[in-house]
């Protein structure tokens, strides 16, 4: 199971217009533990910005699953209420999950979400679907070890 933490990246960005300002970027990260994810967007975003940067934060998320479309350029957060009954007292109860998806837009994000939610065996339905300000997900490397120094 994944562990996702959402890293904020400050730099300064050259604008469209010439000017060059200080942004704060944020970016979800695979990792096991904060330091690793303090690492690994580091090394994502160092080929990508000139000049220095921080890392202004680093905290977990409670993302469950993700559900990536490599046309899109948007990201979505889908809260998802899957429903059981309890066999003892015959009452409805509902777990709500958070799932990643990405879009291009509302439809395509739950189009995607609805695809990627096929074969699911249980009852559920979609709680809330809103846009992200994330700017890009890195997923865990598989079969990589960390560098010793």
């Amino acid at each position: 199971m994944a562990n996702w933490f959402e890293c904020k990246i400050r730099y300064d960005k050259m604008m469209e217009n010439g000017l060059v300002k200080k942004v704060t970027e944020p970016y979800m990260v695979d990792a096991l533990s904060f330091t690793e994810a303090e690492a690994r967007i580091i090394k994502e975003m160092t080929p990508f910005i000139s000049g220095d940067f921080s890392v202004s934060a680093v905290k977990r998320t409670k993302i469950s699953e993700l559900f990536r479309d490599d046309t899109a350029d948007r990201w979505y957060l889908v809260k998802v209420a899957f429903i059981t009954i309890d066999e003892k007292t015959g009452a409805e109860k509902r777990a709500v999950s958070q799932v990643l998806v990405a879009g291009n837009d509302f439809k395509g994000a739950y189009d995607n979400f609805m695809e990627g939610m096929k074969g699911t065996l249980g009852d559920f339905e979609v709680v809330s679907l809103t846009e992200t300000p994330l700017m890009d997900v890195y997923e865990a490397e598989l079969g990589t070890l960390p560098e010793a120094e």
